[in-house]
């Protein structure tokens, strides 16, 4: 993949997240969409701009919904604060990118409550996919990678690793 393309599905992430933002904070509590509904609605209409196929979209917003529903589990079952899931402290991010992400995790936590006896399996990042800031951990060798933006997963820098962990 190209570097226009990667910096083009990073942009998509978060003007994704921007919408589904903006989706949750003008809902009413008795009409709030769930998330998934929120983030198919935010890929199509980055699909519709036209800067990404249906396939890119689709998987922008897979990206997404997983790192969403980390951060959700994360503080719905530790009741830390979202500084401890970044493992990094959230001034170093943008103001914008940090109160969409807190929102939409406190909304996301939430919905797992509800589903959490569905939750089986924790996600797992792969080279090449695109992940929020925190820190990954390398399920290979354990090297730790951080991230203080949104960015493409590279392999791990210490053993080439391509399958992550997020940092607990």
């Amino acid at each position: 993949m190209n570097i226009k393309k990667h910096k083009n599905m990073i942009e998509a992430y978060e003007h994704m997240l921007e919408q589904v933002h903006e989706l949750f904070s003008t809902a009413e509590d008795k009409v709030r969409p769930k998330l998934s509904h929120a983030i198919e609605t935010a890929q199509q209409k980055t699909y519709e701009l036209g800067k990404l196929t249906q396939d890119e979209a689709e998987k922008v917003g897979e990206y997404l919904k997983r790192d969403l529903k980390d951060m959700g589990e994360y503080i719905n079952e530790t009741g830390k604060e979202l500084r401890e899931w970044f493992k990094f402290d959230l001034e170093v991010m943008e103001d914008r990118l940090e109160d969409m992400l807190v929102s939409a995790a406190d909304k996301t936590s939430l919905e797992i409550k509800q589903l959490k006896e569905r939750l089986s399996e924790s996600a797992t990042w792969h080279t090449g996919e695109i992940t929020a800031p925190g820190t990954l951990v390398c399920e290979k060798c354990g090297q730790e990678i951080h991230f203080q933006k949104t960015a493409h997963i590279p392999p791990c820098p210490k053993c080439h690793g391509s399958s992550f962990k997020r940092s607990t």
